[in-house]
């Protein structure tokens, strides 16, 4: 695939070379201008390819497949601009918009977690029944941080504008501020500490909805995944998430984001390799429309 602001660099472990057949396209978005803590997510769409090919299996014993079974494409990182917020989400609005006009579901590796916004707001211009399963530490729901609106901090407030009423579902949430829970409560499903459970209590609801995926490393305690911007003591562990993954096999998966890995504070990589676990088991367990699961 050529696009303008698409470079190509480093591929996923397995990535094949045919766009036009490609079920799955990847990108990255190295990106980490409002980054309020600890910076470096713009290194983890490198760092994470890297951790594929160096040290994961393609094959999943859970999944029973292989990558090598998949015809999925990496099509390189989005060309940033360094410290321009609004001209760098434009720029991942026009690769989304382009991707989903071919047919293609999209998996994008951040980058801090405002990368999220172009990438659900043009999945709800595509689909417009779309609902966003959200999971993370913190709510994300201010309407400006530090008088940004355009935040890591608030991204999810603002996608919500895209979506209709209710059409947005958080789990493991434990950080926050008073007024974005208040809000929560009157407007979104939203679960607090725990991922596992009450997604399964939400998986009829969610039957026959286009789905969008957007998932911050540090729903994870910081005990498996240190290297994140913003670690919030409290998460859940690996294994609940790759778990969660597993449970959403059967949801009609249109688009998904890993976001705020920062391999900077990420000294022995361990969150890098989660990382790159959980983009292999969510390439492997979503499948399209018809495929057969029988037989793994």
């Amino acid at each position: 695939m050529q696009h303008e602001f698409l470079q190509r660099g480093g591929q996923f472990l397995y990535a094949g070379d045919s766009y036009s057949l490609a079920d799955w396209v990847m990108f990255g978005i190295p990106m980490d201008w409002t980054t309020s803590f600890r910076p470096g997510a713009r290194m983890a769409p490198a760092r994470i390819r890297e951790v594929s090919q160096m040290g994961m299996e393609w094959y999943s014993p859970t999944a029973q497949r292989s990558l090598e079974d998949l015809c999925f494409y990496d099509a390189g990182d989005v060309d940033v601009v360094i410290g321009d917020v609004e001209k760098t989400l434009r720029r991942v609005r026009q690769v989304a918009d382009v991707l989903l006009a071919d047919g293609k579901r999209t998996l994008a590796i951040g980058g801090e977690h405002l990368v999220s916004l172009p990438l659900i707001q043009a999945a709800a211009h595509r689909h417009p029944d779309l609902v966003v399963l959200h999971f993370d530490a913190h709510t994300d729901l201010r309407q400006e941080f530090f008088g940004n609106r355009l935040s890591h901090a608030t991204v999810l407030r603002h996608a919500y504008e895209s979506l209709r009423p209710g059409h947005l579902y958080q789990f493991g949430i434990r950080s926050g501020d008073r007024d974005e829970f208040a809000w929560a409560a009157e407007h979104i499903h939203q679960y607090r500490d725990e991922v596992l459970e009450p997604l399964r209590s939400c998986l009829k609801e969610l039957q026959g909805y286009p789905i969008y995926i957007t998932l911050d490393i540090d729903v994870m305690d910081p005990a498996y995944a240190p290297g994140t911007g913003t670690p919030e003591a409290g998460g859940i562990s690996s294994l609940e998430m790759l778990r969660a993954i597993r449970a959403m096999s059967d949801l009609q998966v249109v688009g998904m984001d890993l976001v705020e890995v920062s391999p900077l504070v990420d000294a022995d990589g361990r969150t890098s390799v989660l990382a790159a676990k959980i983009i292999r088991e969510a390439l492997l367990e979503f499948r399209g429309e018809g495929e057969n699961r029988s037989n793994g």
